[in-house]
């Protein structure tokens, strides 16, 4: 059945992250990816020393690569080395800073404190640590430390999470720590932004057209109060006229009430 595979596949990547994690944990081991190839495995191991993951000649990544083929059965094992960019936003190397100084005595709190500003200042959005174990008397007790924003559920927290875990054995007994960071470069699904609006600029051709629109408007205008002017002028002379009209009739009866008083006087 494929998914007896798929099983059988899990166990022996996570086989061969326990071993490497073992084998390198001086180094810095930051994680492993398989890759598949027709040239055979291809797999990628992440260090913050890389230099002690090849050793001396190449030698340690022969013997890594011999025991990957004899003990793992990888067909056409081959080993390549990366160093880590920054080995703060790598949860796999800070559980194991921890696990360091809680073994060298250091009290769990300072410690965590000390990490979650670290990983603050590489830049992440969020961290927390949590440190579970008889880290405080006799009695099992769990100590959570948060700092920024990380997400706790859902798929962005499968997927964009990052999570480490180591151990570490003290007197009292086992101390478990467990380490996520989100990095800072995730852009999570619920994110928006708001655009500042955008203003468009016209062109020379469109300002000229404009230009000669209001040119040609600005005639009109003046044309029709041309015509207004003229309109008014004709309606003044027609006044005038008829004033004049008016002063000869006065006239004219004036005269001929002149002559009538005249007549009858005669008489």
């Amino acid at each position: 059945m494929i998914e007896k595979d798929f099983v059988v596949e899990g166990l022996r990547r996570t086989r061969i992250d326990e071993y490497l994690e073992k084998e390198l944990e001086r180094a810095g081991y930051g994680g492993m990816d398989v890759q598949v190839t027709p040239m055979g495995t291809m797999v990628v191991v992440y260090a913050e020393r890389p230099g002690m993951v090849i050793g001396r000649g190449g030698k340690t990544v022969r013997a890594i690569t011999q025991k990957l083929k004899n003990k793992f059965d990888l067909e056409n094992p081959q080993v390549e080395v990366k160093e880590v960019d920054v080995p703060e936003l790598n949860p796999k190397i800070m559980a194991h800073k921890i696990a360091a100084m809680l073994q060298r005595g250091m009290h769990f709190r300072r410690v965590a404190y000390t990490t979650m500003r670290r990983i603050m200042a590489a830049g992440a959005q969020g961290v927390e640590v949590t440190i579970s174990g008889k880290i405080r008397g006799a009695r099992s007790a769990t100590a959570k430390f948060t700092d920024g924003y990380i997400k706790k559920c859902g798929e962005p927290s499968v997927k964009h999470v990052r999570e480490g875990f180591a151990t570490v054995q003290l007197k009292p007994g086992v101390l478990g720590v467990y380490v996520r960071i989100m990095p800072p470069d995730v852009v999570l699904p619920d994110k928006v932004e708001i655009e500042a609006p955008r203003v468009t600029e016209t062109p020379a051709e469109e300002t000229s057209e404009a230009s000669e629109v209001v040119e040609d408007l600005e005639e009109v205008e003046n044309l029709e109060e041309i015509e207004d002017l003229e309109e008014v002028e004709d309606l003044e002379e027609v006044e005038d006229l008829e004033e004049i009209e008016d002063l000869e009739d006065l006239e004219d009866t004036e005269a001929e009430k002149k002559d009538a008083d005249g007549e009858e006087s005669e008489k």
